[in-house]
């Protein structure tokens, strides 16, 4: 336990304990909105103005967006403020998401004050039960002396481990009373709590066996690669295998995607090598992922005839869905360094040539028409070649969900991690506005680019006005296809074409935009694009750019529902 505070007792607000917690623990932009119970939190906030910068949401399942976005292109906390009854229920959405994607958040929630709980008091709800279920950890604060230990924990336990959301609700007159205040003490451990397992390495050596007497081994790269701040580790272990390495949706930039083993995407909408292969490989090594269904497809028929060896940091995950040969519990940042020591170096080449060929195939057959079409409509793919092009792979890009996210992550280009930010776990339309506006406060030197359709982009619209009223540096790219494309093509695809409710109306976003004073263009042409968003990247500030893209155009390859990795579609 490290004392971080070592000025003299003094006597503290419940309020100023809780931004001088902030303040210990490097916190620098809380996203937030007040209300009546949380009042004297932001009273006391006037007084930080120097040290902590409070950006205003217009809703506040934006501000855990937004706290979602800094947390991901950074690897620290984010931080959330909101006041009780609707202000807390708003929160539900970005917990459930940050939870199903591990991204550390401290929410604070204001409360009636203690003795109108339960009298179902004007903005008054139980926030407790209401969040258990979409939270790492959740606690209520009704004395001040609580708060400084309360405090670290909730820090620690969202960042440590496999990290997550938590919320601490504190009434208001936790928040006014004043207590004598020792310091801040960070914490370091929780005696029931065991967030990094200590690797074992009979399991590394059995793994490390696996792997050298393979001959079509097969790496899967995950979120917990960023998580676990294991990239460098990864790509040397990668890298002294030889063995080709594709990436969820998530775990992408964990490896470079134009490093020489770099294969593609896995998934429904991934690669068309990477899938149909899972099924041929003879050793399969999963890095900080969860073989979530959208990465397996029919669970039965899934790398049945391979050894599988799991790397994870949380027990739960291991045999839960996928029976593993060889699990590597731990953090990958210490794992893997002793796997690595035990591996030959390798080569495969004609392994490697057969995603090659498969790749070949997708291009042949779908890629290239994406990506260079000579007429009819504006292609997704195509927009993001573009982007590509202008970016050179150094841009941080936040997607929504749809046809979309999935054209997105298909077709960009990154060259660092931390760079791929998008809504996996619960795929939340309207994540993209607000964490990209969170994104742009993570220092990363690197431009911010919010990708969305015309469905999710009016979903947290409002966000406009944050961006308006603090100027963080997004560029908006609307992919506007007139429709709720992603449902669109499963209704044509596997519903008879009964379109039911997904043709969609949508403003004039270039004038929505123009109401904030954001400026923005709206092209219909091919012969526009590449100087259009030139325009949108070159420009200093804010910038919308709508781009009408063809209205049926379907995201393929594709895992029909159901269906195992072996029988992805690469089109039409």
């Amino acid at each position: 336990m490290k004392n971080l505070n070592l000025s003299t007792e003094k006597e503290l607000s419940g309020s100023r304990i809780i931004l001088e917690a902030f303040l210990q623990e490097g916190v620098k932009t809380v996203f937030g909105y007040p209300g009546g119970a949380i009042i004297p939190i932001y009273d006391a906030l006037y007084d930080y103005k120097e040290q902590l910068e409070h950006i205003l949401v217009r809703h506040e399942q934006a501000a855990v967006h937004a706290a979602q976005g800094l947390a991901r292109v950074s690897g620290e906390v984010g931080v959330v403020m909101a006041t009780s009854g609707p202000g807390a229920t708003n929160l539900v959405t970005g917990l459930a998401d940050a939870l199903l994607d591990n991204t550390p958040i401290v929410c604070i929630t204001g409360q009636v004050f203690e003795h109108l709980l339960g009298t179902d008091a004007f903005q008054e709800i139980d926030v407790m039960n209401i969040t258990s279920p979409v939270t790492k950890w959740n606690y209520q604060v009704t004395d001040a002396n609580e708060l400084p230990e309360v405090l670290a924990k909730a820090f620690y336990i969202a960042r440590s481990g496999r990290p997550g959301p938590v919320l601490i609700d504190i009434t208001k007159n936790a928040q006014l009373q004043k207590v004598s205040y020792k310091g801040y003490v960070s914490c370091q451990s929780l005696r029931s709590y065991k967030p990094d397992p200590a690797p074992s390495l009979e399991a590394i050596e059995k793994a490390a066996e696996f792997i050298n007497n393979a001959e079509r081994p097969f790496i899967i790269a995950g979120q917990g690669i960023m998580l676990g701040k294991a990239e460098t580790e990864f790509i040397e272990f990668a890298e002294k295998s030889g063995i080709p390495v594709a990436w969820t949706a998530l775990g992408m930039g964990a490896l470079p995607t134009d490093h020489p083993q770099a294969v593609g995407m896995v998934g429904m909408h991934g690669n068309y090598g990477p899938n149909i292969l899972t099924n041929q490989c003879d050793t399969l090594i999963a890095v900080g992922m969860r073989f979530d269904d959208r990465v397996t497809g029919r669970l039965d028929q899934y790398a049945k005839q391979a050894k599988i060896i799991h790397l994870d940091i949380d027990k739960a995950e291991i045999n839960k869905n996928v029976k593993v040969d060889a699990p590597v519990l731990g953090n990958c940042k210490e794992t893997l360094p002793l796997l690595t020591k035990q591996i030959k170096n390798r080569e495969y080449p004609e392994w490697h040539q057969k995603f090659k060929n498969c790749l070949e195939t997708e291009s042949i057959n779908l890629i290239n028409d994406e990506l260079y079409p000579n007429e009819g409509e504006i292609t997704m793919g195509e927009v993001i070649r573009h982007l590509n092009e202008t970016t050179k792979g150094k841009a941080v890009i936040v997607t929504d969900v749809g046809q979309h996210q999935m054209i997105t992550c298909r077709y960009s280009k990154f060259k660092h991690p931390r760079t791929n930010i998008t809504s996996g776990g619960l795929g939340t339309m309207g994540f993209c506005l607000p964490a990209a506006i969170g994104a742009a406060y993570g220092e990363t030197g690197f431009p911010v680019i919010a990708v969305m359709g015309d469905g999710g982009a009016q979903m947290n619209i409002q966000e406009l006005g944050t961006i308006m009223q603090y100027h963080p540096e997004v560029k908006i790219l609307i992919l506007n296809n007139s429709y709720l494309g992603m449902v669109r093509q499963w209704q044509e695809l596997f519903h008879e074409e009964r379109y039911s409710s997904v043709d969609i109306q949508s403003p004039e976003f270039v004038q929505v935009a123009k109401g904030y004073h954001i400026p923005g263009r709206k092209i219909t042409q091919r012969q526009d694009l590449k100087e259009a968003i030139d325009e949108m990247l070159a420009h200093q500030g804010a910038f919308l750019l709508e781009v009408m893209t063809g209205k049926k155009h379907n995201v393929f390859p594709m895992i029909p529902q159901g269906k195992s990795v072996s029988e992805i579609v690469l089109n039409q």
